[in-house]
C-alpha cells in the first residue's frame, strides 16, 4: 500500500498532523522528511503517466512545491502521501494534455526521440500502446480519469482514494468501473478505425 505508509512497529497508518504542523511553522526540515518519505512513489506514478523520466521528475517537483504551498488546505482525514499523489497525478495529466496539443502542432515528426536498442519495432510498439492508454485515461471524464489515474497510475487502494477524494467507497467503485468500461470502448473503437 503506497498511500498510506505504515509504521515500522505493528505496521499502524502513520499520523501525518504532527509532520505537517511543523511544516506549517516553518520546519525546513520537516518538509524534507516529507520528499524524502514520498519522493519515490511520486516520481513512479509521474513516468507511468507521462512515460518520460525528465517530465516526470519535473512534475514530481512541482508536485511537491504545489503542495508545500498549499499545506494549509490539507485535510489530515486522509493520508499526506494520498492527497500528495492526487495532486502529482492531476499535474501529470495537465502536462500529459499540453504535451499531446505540442506534438500535434509538430507536423514534422521530429518530436519523437531516437533510441537505440535491439528491436526498435517492438519498442516502438510498446511505446505507443503505453502512449495510447495515458492518452485514453486523460480523455477520461474528470471523476474516472481521477480515480482510474490514482487507482493504476498511483497504485492506491480504493479505500485510500476513497479517502484522498472525500468520495463514499461505493462512489469510487462504480466510477472505476465506468472509467474502465470507457477505457474499453475507447479503445476497441479505435481499433476498429
Amino acid at each position: 500500500m503506497h498511500g498510506v505508509r505504515a509504521a515500522a512497529e505493528g505496521g499502524r497508518r502513520v499520523d501525518d498532523r504532527p509532520l505537517v504542523a511543523a511544516v506549517l511553522d516553518g520546519d525546513r526540515d520537516a518538509f524534507r522528511l516529507v520528499v524524502d518519505r514520498e519522493a519515490s512513489v511520486v516520481y513512479r506514478a509521474c513516468i507511468r503517466i507521462l512515460g518520460d523520466p525528465h517530465d516526470a521528475e519535473d512534475v514530481a517537483q512541482e508536485s511537491f512545491l504545489i503542495a508545500y504551498r498549499s499545506l494549509g488546505s490539507f485535510r489530515a482525514e486522509g493520508s499526506f502521501g494520498a492527497w500528495l499523489m492526487r495532486i502529482a497525478t492531476r499535474q501529470a495529466f495537465l502536462r500529459l494534455r499540453k504535451r499531446s496539443r505540442m506534438d500535434a502542432l509538430d507536423l514534422d515528426g521530429d518530436a519523437l526521440p531516437s533510441r537505440s536498442a535491439p528491436d526498435p519495432l517492438a519498442i516502438a510498439l510498446a511505446g505507443e500502446r503505453q502512449r495510447a492508454v495515458r492518452d485514453a485515461v486523460a480523455r477520461l471524464p474528470d471523476p474516472y480519469r481521477e480515480v482510474v489515474a490514482l487507482r493504476f497510475f498511483g497504485e492506491q487502494s480504493l479505500e485510500e482514494i476513497a479517502l484522498t477524494t472525500h468520495r463514499p467507497l461505493n462512489t469510487i467503485k462504480t466510477h472505476l468501473r465506468r472509467g474502465l468500461e470507457r477505457l474499453r470502448l475507447g479503445t476497441s473503437q479505435e481499433a476498429l478505425a
